[in-house]
């Protein structure tokens, strides 16, 4: 079993860091054995949230680009403090397929999450398939709020939700 996954999920809120870790264990287990859900990304700063956010409008991002879209895709449209993952309450994860990346991710391991209590990105107007985050009843501004008033778990960067 590969390691990145779990360790990435011990940065993950302590509040839902049980809940990630239990459904990335039943999506591993739901699927066959050449496929395997790995986490790519939890907590991020706000830093490289807003490095993402400049990706294919002010950086060039290279996976997209062409003729047509210069600049490349889009990466995500939230800047630092806007993204769950600022906070840890957020994840992205990539089907491995016979040990290369598929980013069309697996209607199992989908149901799975949201049996976890995750919203799933791909649910969203403007989709973000590989995304899953718990909000715990929280807006992005309620929890930037909580940020710039330095709410933390007391000796964690956490947010005291």
């Amino acid at each position: 079993m590969e390691t990145a996954s779990p360790r990435l999920l011990q940065q993950l809120h302590p509040k839902i860091r049980n809940q990630a870790l239990a459904a990335w264990m039943d999506a591993c287990a739901a699927t066959p054995k050449p496929v395997h859900p790995q986490i790519v990304e939890t907590l991020r700063t706000f830093e490289r949230s807003d490095h993402l956010f400049q990706l294919g409008r002010t950086i060039i991002n290279p996976d997209g680009q062409s003729k047509s879209n210069p600049m490349g895709g889009i990466v995500t449209y939230a800047k630092g403090g806007q993204s769950l993952h600022n906070y840890g309450l957020a994840l992205d994860l990539v089907m491995m397929v016979n040990g290369k990346e598929d980013w069309t991710i697996n209607i199992k391991v989908v149901e799975i999450f949201k049996a976890h209590g995750f919203a799933w990105g791909g649910d969203w107007k403007k989709k973000d398939s590989p995304h899953f985050q718990m909000a715990l009843g929280h807006t992005w501004q309620d929890l930037l709020k909580m940020h710039d008033n330095k709410e933390f778990i007391t000796g964690t960067n956490y947010l005291n939700i």
